[in-house]
């Protein structure tokens, strides 16, 4: 009993330690989008979903995975607890985002795995990027693991009906259904390749190298600001 009380308690701290994991990578991508949107011209992001792992699932992935049942068991075999997901317009918006995310100070690169790239056989694409980033505790900062996913619409809505139909034959999905999943994604990459190549004909090529630029301010708004500062040296 004793037992069991000291790894309940063990896991429910570390899944709250997720949940702090995932709310500073969420706290980054909002800043980033609010750069974008209100600095910028364009925002990459469309939307973001997170989620952490109930104790149900992560026991289940530990019986899966023979992890033995300690903290620091469950931190060097299981990377998928905490996730977050980013949704983005094209493609080129995907790398995008993963620079700015992991070129941070405080984020520290684990494993990139590019499916978009190179798309797994049933053909899903996505990055997926684990990071760590540190949870500042009332005992101290813990490191803690975030998955991230980084995809463009197509490839989420292609992803969310695939993981709908494995789940629905749990795993065993018929050859002409997989068959059809995968003419399915050819198609959802024909459509990221048009959308994108639409986007730079009415917008142009954006260039890596070159800052976008800044949103236009108010002219009246200039003007008023520099009468306020001349009657204040006046005054």
């Amino acid at each position: 009993m004793e037992f069991a009380r000291r790894t309940r308690a063990d896991l429910s701290r570390l899944l709250m330690e997720h949940q702090f994991g995932v709310d500073e990578v969420l706290t980054k991508v909002t800043i980033l989008r609010e750069e974008f949107l209100h600095l910028r011209r364009y925002n990459p992001i469309e939307h973001v979903t997170s989620r952490v792992k109930s104790p149900e699932s992560l026991v289940r992935k530990m019986v899966r995975r023979n992890v033995a049942p300690s903290v620091d068991a469950i931190r060097e075999h299981v990377t998928d607890i905490a996730g977050v997901r980013i949704t983005c317009s094209f493609i080129e918006d995907t790398y995008r985002v993963l620079k700015a995310l992991v070129s941070q100070d405080d984020v520290r690169v684990i494993k990139v795995k590019d499916y978009i790239k190179e798309p797994k056989p049933n053909g899903y694409k996505s990055i997926h990027a684990i990071v760590e980033v540190p949870v500042f505790l009332s005992t101290g900062a813990v490191p803690v693991v975030v998955e991230i996913q980084i995809r463009t619409i197509a490839m989420d809505f292609w992803a969310s009906l695939e993981h709908k139909i494995h789940y629905k034959f749990d795993g065993d999905v018929p050859d002409h259904l997989a068959e059809s999943l995968s003419d399915a994604a050819m198609i959802a990459e024909q459509l990221d390749r048009r959308m994108e190549d639409l986007h730079r004909e009415v917008h142009g090529e954006h260039r890596a190298d070159q800052p976008d630029e800044p949103a236009e301010i108010d002219e009246d708004m200039i003007v008023r600001m520099w009468q306020m500062m001349r009657e204040s040296e006046e005054g």
